[in-house]
């Protein structure tokens, strides 16, 4: 598996303050120098963390893989198509929300995320849709013409340790094969952390897991390059 790294959770300590540090370039450079395949920001309706300006710097001076989370709004459609970052994560957002609740519901708006989703296709953006481990969701993500999904991780990082761990865990392996047996590629985010994350590797085929808050977390008190570090090795591990 390999490992992208969220990094918005830079942008809203940068921005308690008003001021430029911590740097999210500096940030992302850390990450990219430790080795993981790309960095994640989510460039909110809000602007509650990551802004416009942060992504154009991730895009054309570092130069990193690029994978930008998204709502699927026609302001941002034209962002990622003017931008044409290396990935685009399509997610649901709710002004309100602390963080994103859940997945995408594509199966009730299969055309209008289809259409939605054309355009980035043809700029040649890599397109994933964040979605929960449901065959109706895989179904309306495989006809919206993406070529990845990144599987919801939420209800299985909440049940972790708990006696609904393996239903949950079991909900992400069912909906992991059946959609590789249609062709897609999975990815996998959204509440994992070091102690829950082994069970990724029980999963097979995953391509990639987008981890930030408890990667950011940790930094607090090791340090990023050794925060970094620590999870690369329990996805690399075998």
């Amino acid at each position: 598996m390999l490992l992208g790294v969220n990094i918005d959770h830079i942008a809203t300590l940068r921005n308690a303050r008003g001021e430029g540090e911590p740097c999210v370039l500096e940030a992302a450079k850390i990450c990219i120098d430790c080795g993981v395949n790309g960095i994640t920001a989510h460039l909110r309706e809000d602007r509650r963390h990551i802004r416009d300006n942060d992504v154009y710097d991730l895009k054309n001076k570092l130069k990193c893989k690029l994978n930008l989370e998204m709502a699927a709004t026609e302001e941002m459609q034209n962002i990622a198509i003017e931008l044409l970052p290396y990935a685009c994560c399509i997610v649901p957002e709710k002004r309100m929300e602390v963080t994103t609740e859940g997945g995408l519901n594509i199966a009730e708006k299969k055309e209008e995320i289809r259409q939605f989703v054309e355009p980035l296709i043809n700029a040649g953006i890599n397109v994933s849709l964040f979605i929960d481990a449901q065959k109706e969701q895989i179904d309306a993500a495989l006809y919206s013409g993406a070529k990845f999904i990144e599987l919801h991780t939420g209800a299985y990082s909440r049940a972790f340790g708990t006696d609904k761990e393996e239903n949950e865990f079991q909900k992400l392996k069912m909906a992991a094969k059946y959609a590789q047996s249609l062709g897609l590629t999975v990815n996998a985010g959204h509440g994992l952390n070091y102690l829950n994350v082994h069970r990724m590797h029980e999963i097979p085929g995953i391509y990639e897991l987008n981890i930030g808050h408890s990667i950011i977390s940790k930094a607090v008190f090791t340090g990023l390059k050794n925060a970094v570090k620590e999870m690369l090795n329990l996805v690399n591990k075998n």
